[in-house]
């Protein structure tokens, strides 16, 4: 799943009303695992100059690059660290891990040749899962589909409750932006193939 998506759809997953402060950190979790993958993309293409079919093909499948991405991909990690979370007390901590669980369950089942190793360290295991959100060889264009529609009703569920402007705000604008890349490339496919 896109980045974004994870934020939105966790925080209708795990919000709490009487818990608002809760939400950033519901946000972080639903982000963090693919913050390593932005840093390794922005050192690829603006430090290394590697060009994109490189980056993808090649540096991103490094030992290193992928040991990082399974450990913030871990589900096994995420438990471990909710339950000394739970025993400490750490509340805010608590709903950073469940929603990092939540990243890591929602994204292994549409990651196809891309998948992560959700269970790193004990296994290196890789779920490839028969659909993609992206890969139109395996169904991109329908979980993509699927993907923005969860995005708008997980909007429309905690939208009424995000006291933020700029929360309320970005929302807005990962659906716009959800709703007009799809359209367009939806539109374009069907030029492209008439």
């Amino acid at each position: 799943m896109k980045t974004p998506s994870h934020a939105i759809i966790n925080l209708a997953l795990l919000t709490k009303p009487q818990l608002p402060q809760a939400n950033i950190a519901i946000v972080i979790g639903g982000i963090l695992p693919d913050i390593p993958i932005f840093i390794f993309y922005f050192w690829a293409k603006f430090i290394a100059r590697l060009p994109e079919a490189k980056i993808w093909s090649e540096a991103y499948y490094q030992p290193l690059i992928q040991n990082i991405v399974a450990i913030f991909h871990s589900i096994p990690l995420a438990i471990i660290c909710w339950l000394i979370s739970y025993y400490f007390g750490w509340q805010i901590m608590q709903f950073i891990c469940i929603s990092l669980l939540f990243h890591s369950l929602l994204d292994l089942p549409v990651h196809n040749d891309d998948a992560h190793r959700h269970f790193f360290p004990f296994s290196n295991y890789r779920f490839i899962s028969p659909i993609s959100y992206w890969d139109p060889k395996h169904y991109g264009p329908i979980v993509a589909l699927i993907e923005i529609l969860l995005v708008l009703l997980a909007t429309l569920q905690v939208f009424p409750g995000i006291n933020s402007l700029v929360g309320k705000g970005l929302m807005i604008l990962v659906n716009i932006f959800y709703w007009g890349s799809y359209t367009y490339f939806y539109l374009r496919s069907r030029v492209l193939i008439n």
